[in-house]
């Protein structure tokens, strides 16, 4: 496709069809059962398992890796899936290299640790691939929870409440449920619609009802819903994109990097994405090593991820790094934007300033340097969007409790929106699931339905 005379340097078609297949591929292919039993037998089923201890939903490791080792892998997805019901896509996407698997001690020992996440989708896969649910539902209550947000955190915690007999109507702005897990996580780590797989299986539990186009805010009151439901569970993420803060950021090829990492997801045929021959990531997280990467397998020529601090504080992991690396996206740290140069229909340059660190934050150093780019992307984090004035916040988030609950009676809240949240599915999926369990507490020990 050639360039758009309204964005030169931007263009679809990059590649060749089979090289774009060839590179949105399964990043870590599944294992086979006799690659899955080589693995499993590596393990040394700690009975203190660091593991355990790393892992956010605390997933007893040992024990599934050791069932998988003796042949039932079904039971080693129950294992997984009674404390993560969303142990697939975890297995997938979670930052196995900073958390279970770092903490393993063939880790410490050799340098190679068991390779727990790539186990977990062996298993939960297995149990995805039979017909039913691995977890019956309870005899109903007759109490009904509304969850806002269909992402990782809402799902969990609206599983564990129809698992508990609750009857719950999750409220959702898109017109795809997922969240994160599908609008948010690079195409190549979660390939073949499984997002909506887990979500359909998922919701075979029964007892959950999905609404959406519902927009907190905007039809969708939190006043209206305490009313008519006997609790409330909030998991709206996180709608807003903190800006630049630089002249000329309004320019149509700056876009924030969600947005191109949620269009590519919803892509029919990646051969119609648009990329640029230049493009320029600002941010140090995940985000950006996924909008960075994705950029330069879609056919981009250079790819640069610009850091304000150094390498050491980004928040992408090391393993990230690396993988952005090999894939010929070069990373820069101690700069910040200060300029964006072109017109407002064709970006230029971006003009960066040097930086050093200076009593727990950073300064200019007064040089600056540019860097050619007909595209470019945000991926700086993101803010919460209107709430509710009545829920407090803290540090930018809903402030919550240890189980979730927040400054309003009857309405919890976790995943990114809340605080402690850390923009990772699995972190997601734990507080929803713990707050299912104080709703759960609270509405067994009030006898009278729709109080």
């Amino acid at each position: 496709m050639p360039n758009s005379p309204l964005t030169p340097g931007i263009a679809a078609a990059r590649l060749e069809r089979g090289r774009i297949v060839s590179n949105f591929a399964d990043l870590h292919p599944p294992l086979g059962p006799h690659e899955a039993a080589v693995a499993a037998d590596r393990c040394y089923f700690c009975h203190d398992a660091p593991c355990v201890t790393a892992c956010p939903t605390e997933i007893d490791i040992p024990l599934f890796i050791r069932q998988i080792a003796t042949g039932t892998p079904e039971a080693a997805a129950r294992t997984i899936l009674g404390q993560n019901i969303l142990g697939g896509m975890c297995a997938r996407v979670c930052p196995t290299e900073t958390l279970c698997e770092q903490a393993c001690v063939r880790e410490t020992a050799e340098g190679k640790p068991v390779e727990i996440g790539r186990l977990q989708r062996f298993a939960t896969d297995t149990v995805m691939g039979l017909d039913g649910h691995p977890f019956a539902r309870a005899a109903a209550t007759g109490r009904r929870i509304a969850v806002v947000g269909a992402g990782p955190a809402g799902l969990s915690c609206a599983h564990r409440l129809a698992m508990y007999g609750h009857d719950v109507v999750i409220y959702d702005s898109r017109d795809r449920p997922g969240g994160l897990n599908e609008f948010g996580i690079a195409s190549y780590k979660t390939v073949d619609g499984f997002a909506q797989a887990e979500i359909h299986w998922l919701m075979g539990i029964g007892g959950i009802e999905l609404r959406q186009g519902e927009v907190l805010g905007s039809g969708l009151r939190i006043e209206d819903l305490r009313r008519t439901y006997d609790a409330v569970f909030l998991g709206i993420g996180l709608a807003g994109v903190n800006s630049l803060g630089v002249a000329f950021e309004e320019n149509e090829n700056v876009a924030d990097a969600i947005e191109f990492i949620a269009e590519l997801r919803q892509a029919s045929d990646l051969m119609m994405m648009e990329v640029g021959r230049n493009v320029v990531v600002i941010g140090g997280g995940m985000t950006a090593i996924d909008v960075a990467v994705q950029s330069k397998l879609l056919g981009a020529e250079n790819v640069t991820i610009v850091y304000r601090r150094g390498r050491e504080r980004m928040s992408a992991s090391g393993y990230e790094q690396k993988l952005a690396t090999s894939k010929g996206v070069r990373i820069v740290t101690n700069a910040r934007p200060a300029a964006v140069i072109g017109k407002e229909d064709a970006l230029k340059e971006i003009e960066f300033e040097y930086t050093r660190d200076i009593d727990g934050g950073i300064a200019g150093t007064g040089e600056t340097f540019r860097l050619p780019a007909d595209q470019a992307f945000r991926a700086i984090g993101q803010r919460l969007g209107e709430v509710p004035e009545a829920l407090e916040l803290e540090g930018g988030k809903i402030r919550v409790g240890m189980d979730g609950a927040t400054s309003l009676d009857g309405v919890w809240a976790g995943g990114d929106c809340a605080t402690e949240g850390e923009d990772l599915t699995v972190t997601a999926v734990a507080q929803g699931r713990d707050a299912a369990e104080s709703i759960h507490r609270v509405l067994t020990e009030d006898p009278v339905p729709g109080r």
